[in-house]
């Protein structure tokens, strides 16, 4: 049988101007990089992406099955989400952020907060408007705030000030211009946790400079000591939103839940956009989730046993590379400093094609972490263990044990 080519086609239209210069997401094309090297025998350990390899909970996943069962929860369902997975969500920020919100008006459900992101960018900016992103920080606040047609505005992070933005020099650059400012905590890709009266100043200037605070919270149950949320600050609804997800601490990467928590203006607002992109969410996943948001401590007490035991070795792993690390990181990642004389890319690009081990640069954050790389605990010990072996990291341990 002849197998033919694929047609090659040029387009009839033109890229949209709204499209820019926005790139294809890079873990989106480095997957596709890393199937042709699978197809061509490569045995390729990815540490690279942080989509949890572990399950949902038991219940969580006889709740899906049930009720996918059942012929009356197959049609288009409220855009707003049904009551159940709101007041669940609701119940969720009282018992672990000791946060009161309105289950009706307070609480949007999302497919996901990356869809929220997109949400709340298309909603509140206008041509030319300020965006305030981190650098180093999570790459949609760019792509997000280019494609609804602001101005990326980026404001470094440092090591040296614990990855926390300095306030006072943003203060003295001007905001006329800043709508929303993008912050990340317990940030990713750094692992840095906010400081306790960290939110509060926050808070305090978004309201003088009058900007829309939003907090990007998917992290808070992962290696944690205590979970945070922006909005238990007193006054934060009248400046600030926040995401939350079930996509980690719950692993449900897959299932696209997520909420918007804030002010009901602010959330009708949000609505009135996100009505037009989609037609609600599949009944049996948000009953699903409802079961998910009541897991008790217990199961995050478990989650992170199991992160910990990874973080070791990930440690290992970086002291193999030559990489130097904080140990007080927390969230789903591990994130390095390069030896001096290299950076991040090429320390990546050395580990995929010497090695076979994929880990993230950091560059592909911003530019404030292009000499650092970040390795996901998203995998089991022994496939860390696997690419410390490849790395030479247990040759080396060896070594040292030896007196060698």
């Amino acid at each position: 049988m002849m197998t033919t080519s694929p047609a090659t086609v040029t387009p009839i239209l033109p890229v949209s101007d709204r499209l820019g210069d926005t790139k294809e997401y890079y873990f989106s094309s480095k997957l596709r990089e890393i199937a042709q090297l699978r197809a061509r025998g490569k045995d390729i350990l990815n540490l690279g992406i942080g989509s949890p390899d572990l399950p949902p909970a038991p219940e969580v996943i006889a709740a899906l099955t049930h009720s996918a069962g059942r012929s009356d929860t197959h049609g288009y369902q409220p855009y707003t989400g049904c009551p159940e997975l709101r007041q669940a969500f609701a119940t969720w920020y009282q018992n672990f952020f000791h946060v009161d919100l309105d289950p009706a008006t307070e609480l949007l459900p999302l497919m996901g907060s990356k869809e929220g992101i997109m949400h709340i960018s298309m909603a509140f900016l206008n041509p030319g408007d300020e965006v305030l992103i981190p650098n180093p920080g999570y790459p949609t606040y760019r792509s997000a705030t280019e494609l609804a047609g602001g101005t990326a505005r980026t404001y470094d992070l440092r090591a040296d000030q614990g990855w926390l933005p300095d306030l006072d020099a943003l203060a003295a650059e001007g905001l006329g211009r800043v709508k929303i400012m993008w912050i990340n905590y317990p940030h990713m890709p750094t692992g840095a946790a906010a400081p306790p009266d960290f939110f509060a100043r926050l808070i305090a200037f978004a309201r003088e400079h009058q900007i829309l605070l939003v907090n990007d919270n998917p992290y808070a149950f992962i290696l944690t000591d205590s979970v945070q949320s922006l909005l238990a600050v007193p006054g934060a609804r009248e400046v600030a939103l926040e995401l939350s997800s079930l996509s980690k601490a719950q692993n449900m990467a897959g299932w696209r839940v997520g909420v918007l928590a804030g002010a009901a203006a602010y959330l009708q607002t949000v609505l009135r956009f996100k009505s037009n992109m989609d037609s609600g969410m599949f009944l049996p996943v948000q009953r699903a989730a409802t079961v998910a948001l009541d897991l008790g401590q217990d199961w995050y007490d478990q989650l992170n046993t199991t992160y910990r035991q990874r973080r070791t070795v990930a440690l290992q792993i970086m002291d193999t590379l030559g990489c130097t690390y904080q140990r007080d990181q927390v969230g789903l990642f591990v994130w390095a400093k390069t030896p001096a004389g290299t950076d991040g890319y090429r320390t990546c690009d050395r580990a995929l094609y010497d090695h076979d081990v994929f880990i993230t640069p950091g560059g592909i954050f911003g530019t404030a972490g292009e000499d650092y790389v970040r390795i996901s605990l998203c995998s089991p010990v022994g496939v860390l263990q696997e690419a410390l072996d490849r790395l030479g990291g247990s040759a080396q341990v060896r070594s040292k044990a030896n007196g060698q």
